[in-house]
């Protein structure tokens, strides 16, 4: 569960966003709430109209300079990619337009098992090819050594990158990136493919005409993929890149299109992000990227639908692969609960897919709301990926850890690392002291909504006018909302219970709910609830008529009181890791039978979600921390089952009749009371 966080945006400021930017008040209140007080600072901030002179990034006209002298003496060029969707876009954007000047020039993206950027042994083929000067994109300002190796067989380098600098700088021709310490360009968030499309446009002397005619719409897909900020000239080239899209004539778009599902549909940057951008990044993950690369390169459109076949295939498998190590891991956690109630989850399995744990740490991160790290055993070597939110910082993590690794890299929310032979338990401890010393009380993953939403804004005028902020993205998300004190008036179960539909009423308005990824079983609310929710408003067309739609991103029952659950969870969680509590917390932890009689009567046969359940028995006698700890009592029992994704509890058919207080949570529970008790006694001898 997720703590809300619901802005009440300044009332003024939605007045004046409205009158000043022309825009509906959900709109303005989304503005608001994202700091917005003027329409000056909307416009700075939302109307790009350009790119910035690509020769103010610095290097940017030492490298054109050697690019095109290489390509006009007729010298091998080798661009250099990255085996990711922004990689491969941008080696296809660079590597087109040298092919159509008539340079020399091949290409190279290394497949997923070689790792990250350049490496001796690619190196040491792209010699023996004949190239004398390599050009990376997407990589290289971290590659010191090998950029010296480069030199050492004679060839020379340009490097054009958009991630961080380290202390020193590779040797080379050229070092293009925005994150160089010394570089003063005004836009520092563009992802490799608009950096190699600005290399593009200071080959053409600057101009970005051709450069954006030819390359914007790869350039947007690979800025969409990347989850870079949607601010500034990312707005202006996913906006420019998506009219292309939209009116495609790209072989490898109009295939990709099609085997997403999109074609004959406006394209907005959810459909890229969710459709187009997993099928590029899938042949790297599953097959190679040399693949999606001959797509992106090919002119005809049957060759592309075929590859686009292939590309969705290996997405399946993806899909497939993901899932599957999903499903084992709630099985571990369903069996050993301990495993997802430390400050931070850690996990590791035998042969789980590389190209995917990363997405598995996000999607174990979502269900449990905790910062988590992901590792897979493959051939005695331990490697994984980790995702976190908030303040908690996976690279700070990491560093605290650091003995325990062979490497590591990353940034706040995201990273990866190399385990040490053996050391797994080492790492687990580590994560877990970082995790104390920073955070006494782990703070919870936060949902924030822009603004309550009344029935009478709930038109459809007002929610197409949010259209006015597209397009959406990382830097200016998708507004949310909050809707209070709703009914549920039918419960529809979509794809065979894959997805839930809600119908609502809010108010004197009707509306629908969507709620992905959830079966009606998994939902915290029944049909008759009262309940609140944070949702994206959208618009629905079917059969010529137009209404308001709901995407919901979470859901409750009125009333719930989310300090008090979030204060007793952490405390249930810190006893079961075996941490001190203070005295009092103790007899207030432990449950009476009658207590858990009643937890186990009110399961019904399909089950039940924990929180559901704790809120439905409304008996003051029963607060969510002697909830926790009689659910667990039960399990540990045999008496129910706790399936992880929901906390749905389940009984037991024809379990054994047992005694509740053989449960080892409440053994351990009356050792901390009876030592209690010995200390208030001695404590009234001595005085």
């Amino acid at each position: 569960m997720r703590k809300w966080n619901i802005s009440s945006p300044d009332r003024a400021a939605v007045s004046k966003l409205m009158l000043g930017c022309g825009v509906t008040s959900l709109t303005a209140a989304a503005l608001a709430a994202k700091g917005y007080t003027s329409p000056e600072q909307v416009a700075e901030k939302l109307n790009a109209e350009g790119l910035s002179d690509p020769f103010l990034i610095k290097d940017m006209q030492a490298a054109a300079e050697a690019v095109n002298s290489a390509a006009d003496e007729g010298r091998r060029i080798c661009v250099y990619g990255d085996y990711d969707c922004d990689g491969i876009m941008a080696t296809a954007i660079l590597y087109t337009y040298l092919s159509e000047i008539g340079a020399d020039v091949t290409y190279y993206i290394p497949e997923r098992s070689e790792g990250y950027g350049l490496n001796k042994a690619a190196i040491d083929r792209i010699h023996a090819d004949g190239a004398e000067l390599i050009v990376t994109v997407d990589n290289g300002i971290s590659a010191i050594d090998e950029a010296e190796y480069i030199y050492e067989l004679g060839m020379e380098l340009v490097i054009t990158d958009h991630h961080q600098q380290g202390d020193t700088l590779p040797r080379a021709e050229a070092v293009v990136d925005p994150h160089r310490h010394d570089c003063f360009s005004p836009f520092k968030y563009a992802c490799g493919a608009v950096i190699a499309l600005k290399l593009v446009a200071a080959l053409d002397g600057g101009d970005y005409t051709m450069a954006l005619e030819q390359f914007a719409d790869l350039a947007a897909i690979a800025t969409i993929a990347d989850i870079v900020e949607l601010t500034g000239e990312n707005r202006f080239i996913v906006s420019y890149g998506m009219e292309l899209i939209n009116n495609s004539d790209r072989p490898a778009v109009m295939a990709l299109k099609e085997i997403s599902g999109i074609s004959g549909k406006t394209c907005d940057t959810q459909s890229i992000g969710f459709g187009i951008a997993p099928r590029i990044n899938a042949s790297g993950r599953f097959g190679s990227p040399r693949r999606a690369m001959e797509l992106l390169l090919c002119e005809d459109i049957e060759e592309a639908r075929a590859i686009a076949s292939e590309l969705d295939s290996l997405n399946t498998e993806r899909k497939e692969t993901e899932n599957t190590i999903i499903s084992e891991i709630l099985s571990m956690t369903a069996s050993d609960p301990s495993l997802t109630r430390g400050r931070v989850i850690f996990l590791c399995g035998k042969g789980w897919h590389h190209g995917v744990i990363g997405i598995v740490a996000s999607r174990i991160m979502e269900l449990f709301g905790k910062p988590c790290f992901i590792a897979s055993e493959e051939n005695g070597e331990i490697r994984g990926s980790a995702r976190s939110f908030g303040a908690f910082s996976v690279f700070g993590a990491l560093s605290a850890a650091s003995d325990a690794l062979d490497k590591f890299g990353g940034h706040p929310g995201a990273g990866g690392f190399t385990i040490k032979k053996g050391r797994a338990g080492d790492f687990r401890a580590m994560l877990e002291k970082y995790a104390a010393e920073n955070f006494p009380v782990m703070p919870p993953a936060e949902l924030r909504a822009d603004a309550p939403l009344t029935p009478a804004e709930l038109t459809v005028e007002n929610v197409e006018g949010l259209n006015a902020l597209e397009p959406f993205g990382a830097g200016n998300e998708k507004p949310l909302f909050y809707i209070e004190n709703a009914v549920i008036t039918e419960v529809i179960p979509l794809k065979e219970g894959a997805h839930t539909k809600l119908k609502i009423k809010f108010g004197f308005a009707s509306a629908e709910a969507l709620v992905f990824r959830k079966n009606p079983r998994e939902l915290t609310v029944r049909k008759g609830d009262c309940c609140d929710m944070i949702v994206s408003p959208g618009i629905n067309e079917f059969r010529g008529n137009v209404s308001v739609s709901l995407i919901v991103s979470d859901i409750r029952l009125h009333g719930f009181e989310q300090s008090r659950y979030f204060a007793a969870l952490n405390t249930f969680e810190a006893f079961t890791r075996g941490e001190e509590l203070p005295a009092n917390y103790y007899p207030a932890m432990y449950p009476s039978r009658e207590c858990a009689a009643k937890i186990y009567t009110g399961i019904p046969p399909e089950g039940i979600p924990a929180d559901t359940l704790y809120l439905k028995l409304s008996d003051p006698k029963i607060n969510f921390c002697r909830f926790c700890t009689a659910a667990e009592a039960l399990r540990q029992l045999g008496l129910i089952t706790v399936a992880p994704a929901g906390s749905i509890l389940r009984r037991v058919e024809n379990a054994e009749k047992v005694q509740l207080d053989s449960a080892p949570i409440l053994a351990e529970l009356r050792h901390k009371l009876d030592e209690l008790c010995a200390v208030r006694k001695e404590g009234g001898r001595s005085q």
